[in-house]
């Protein structure tokens, strides 16, 4: 299983991420939550995506696609502001044709927010940062009223 360096926002300190983990990053220095931004492919996207205790994010996109590249600074700023509560994990369709499949990808980029495996939402193309948050933001909170209401 792969790991990233990821560089602490508050500390500045570095810290090795892995990509499929049982808890949630946190900086060895400060510890504070660290931003969770992983790849993964088809053997391992079961392990990075759906078995993270977080929310997860994921981008289905393509290194040929011009919106997939337009859009996934706004991803790596919403995975670095919902730190500790949000995972962002980047899917190469071409490199990971079954989960491409699984999921019917058949436009990118496509975003879904998972949470234990289960789709939460869906969104095909590439938008603003202010719209990604508030599409983050409703299902989210739309999914936390409905657990206080049962």
């Amino acid at each position: 299983m792969e790991s990233d360096i990821i560089t602490c926002p508050h500390c500045a300190t570095r810290n090795r991420v892995p990509a499929a983990a049982t808890g949630r990053p946190r900086c060895a220095h400060c510890h504070q939550w660290l931003p969770w931004i992983a790849t993964a492919g088809d053997a391992d996207f079961s392990d990075v995506a759906e078995q993270a205790s977080v929310p997860v994010l994921v981008d289905l996109w393509a290194t040929w696609c011009g919106p997939c590249r337009m859009v996934s600074p706004a991803l790596e700023q919403l995975a670095r502001e919902r730190a500790g509560r949000l995972k962002l994990v980047k899917v190469d369709v071409d490199q990971a044709p079954q989960t491409s499949q699984r999921f019917s990808v058949q436009a990118v980029p496509t975003l879904l927010l998972l949470e234990h495996g289960h789709v939460l939402k869906r969104q095909s193309g590439a938008a603003s940062i202010a719209a990604l948050r508030n599409w983050l933001d409703e299902t989210l909170t739309t999914k936390e009223d409905k657990e206080a209401r049962t």
